[in-house]
């Protein structure tokens, strides 16, 4: 899949606002837009907000890999905070592999700012939950 997916099924991603606008199994992109009740003082998105952003692109990431009837969760993730992003602005998350094994993906995933500076750099772990067998 190549354009936008619909990740209207995901309540906390649509709770933040996260727009996904690519998704294929090598690369993910999504955007963030900054909105007052995700910030902190001095008005600049908050760290949680960036590593949930991240998280959820990572883990749509995943699902693009995965065998039919899998499932994925987030054992692991490491976030690099470099650059703060304004009220107002809009992040961009872009995920790739570093991994795509059976039993579990790593994920890199880079957080811009709307001038295209890195704002941060996250790494992330997902293990893939095989589908439960029929008795």
């Amino acid at each position: 899949m190549s354009a936008a997916l619909d990740i209207s099924y995901l309540p906390f991603a649509n709770l933040l606002g996260i727009e996904i606008v690519e998704a294929k199994p090598e690369l993910v992109v999504a955007r963030l837009a900054v909105r007052k009740e995700l910030c902190t003082i001095p008005d600049i998105l908050h760290g949680g907000a960036i590593m949930s952003f991240a998280d959820t692109v990572g883990a749509v990431a995943t699902v693009l890999n995965l065998k039919e009837g899998a499932a994925t969760t987030t054992v692991e993730s490491k976030t690099n905070f470099l650059a703060p992003v304004p009220l107002g602005d809009v992040a961009t998350a872009t995920c790739e592999p570093f991994h795509k094994g059976g039993r579990l993906m790593v994920w890199q995933t880079k957080i811009t700012r709307g001038d295209g500076r890195l704002c941060a750099v996250v790494t992330q772990s997902q293990m893939v939950l095989e589908p439960k067998k029929k008795a």
